[in-house]
């Protein structure tokens, strides 16, 4: 698409991999944000560099976009785990390797009620009840 269509597109990625697109095409450019990281937050400042970003942030981009604990810890262990099999081959891994198996997260609460409610057969009342009770759930 980049050589057929000549619109202007931001992208927001944390594999380094597609950074190297812009060796080959002179009409691509990478830049970043600068950023301050404290303990395991991120801090995004308002200003816009050159060049593709030193390190990836994902995990705490997830953390801000509202991904829950749970699931960034399983992540940041599953990354751990990456870095340290792939250090001495490639230290950001492949892009198109297959996806280990991740462990099952267990369904909400809220999940696991609304399944076992048959509208149809609710009067307005208990319907209301139930919407109460997942609310509580969540």
């Amino acid at each position: 698409m980049l050589e057929e269509n000549r619109s202007h597109t931001l992208f927001a990625t944390h594999y380094f991999e597609l950074t190297r697109l812009a060796d080959e095409y002179t009409q691509l450019a990478n830049v970043h944000l600068a950023a301050i990281e404290h303990k395991h937050s991120i801090v995004f400042l308002h200003s816009v560099s050159e060049g593709a970003a030193s390190q990836s942030y994902g995990l705490q981009v997830a953390a801000l976009a509202g991904v829950p604990r749970s699931v960034i810890k399983i992540a940041r262990k599953q990354l751990q785990t990456l870095e340290q099999n792939s250090a001495a081959q490639n230290p950001q891994g492949d892009l198109f390797s297959a996806v280990p198996d991740l462990p099952e997260l267990p369904e909400h609460p809220a999940l696991t009620s609304l399944r076992d409610i048959t509208p149809d057969e609710l009067s307005p009342k208990q319907a209301l009840e139930k919407l109460y009770q997942l609310k509580k759930l969540i």
